[in-house]
């Protein structure tokens, strides 16, 4: 089977693995064939994917372990996609990791950025603007809008890490733009990284998209403390499905 098709069936795996999972092991290979109607052959293939990028952990002998807390990027899309919770410690390193990419491509994007990107740009402010005015959320449109930004500085790879990234962030951006208050803030900050990106001021740019990425990173450390949580309290609105 290809490793497309393999893909695919890896989210309501691990979905399932989460909610039964007790102490850390998650249900027999047998349980999980029966319950979830694969046939072992191809279970085994999506346990073998699932092993390589830290998200299980087969022990002979003794059974199925969840291994969350090793996540990479590559787990963190699966685990978005499954809807299984992130927490405090994973969410802080994921907005870590923004800031290193998305204020530097900021700052590359000023220097290097196209018309087309520009128009893009331009393109997905005024789809915001509509967004906006219905109170409707951002979700999407602000994944296209700092993902064309990251396009604009040319660098491939970085595209990729980026793209992974935002696929990555699941339900916990649509909690966020779940308040037309904050869709509305986002979008007045994406339109001033616009103008920076547009005077072909690097340093501007950097440090727009730093402020911008201040106001989310601030949000979500009130939303923990209000919850009075801890490393392993997790993210309200992101939860197993």
């Amino acid at each position: 089977m290809t490793e497309n098709k393999i893909r695919q069936f890896l989210p309501t795996i691990v979905g399932h693995m989460v909610k039964h999972a007790e102490g850390g092991k998650t249900p027999s290979e047998r349980e999980l064939s029966e319950h979830l109607h694969l046939s072992r052959g191809l279970l085994r293939e999506c346990l073998a994917v699932l092993e390589a990028v830290n998200i299980i952990e087969r022990r002979p002998k003794s059974g199925i372990y969840l291994t969350l807390e090793r996540a990479g990027l590559d787990s963190m899309v699966i685990m978005a996609e499954a809807g299984v919770s992130a927490s405090r410690q994973q969410l802080h390193n994921a907005l870590e990791l923004r800031r290193i990419h998305d204020v530097n491509a900021a700052a590359l994007a000023a220097e290097r950025a196209s018309e087309i990107n520009f128009e893009a740009l331009r393109d997905i402010l005024e789809r915001s603007e509509e967004r906006v005015a219905k109170r409707g959320g951002l979700n999407e449109l602000d994944a296209e809008f700092h993902l064309e930004i990251v396009k604009a500085t040319g660098n491939d790879l970085l595209y990729k890490i980026c793209a992974s990234f935002y696929a990555a962030r699941g339900p916990r951006v649509e909690f966020f733009f779940r308040s037309p208050e904050r869709n509305a803030a986002s979008l007045q900050e994406h339109k001033a990284i616009y103008e920076a990106l547009k005077s072909r001021d690097m340093l501007l740019s950097r440090a727009q998209m730093n402020a911008h990425l201040r106001s989310i990173e601030s949000y979500w450390e009130e939303m923990f403390t209000w919850m009075g949580g801890s490393s392993d309290e997790v993210l309200p609105g992101y939860q197993e499905t």
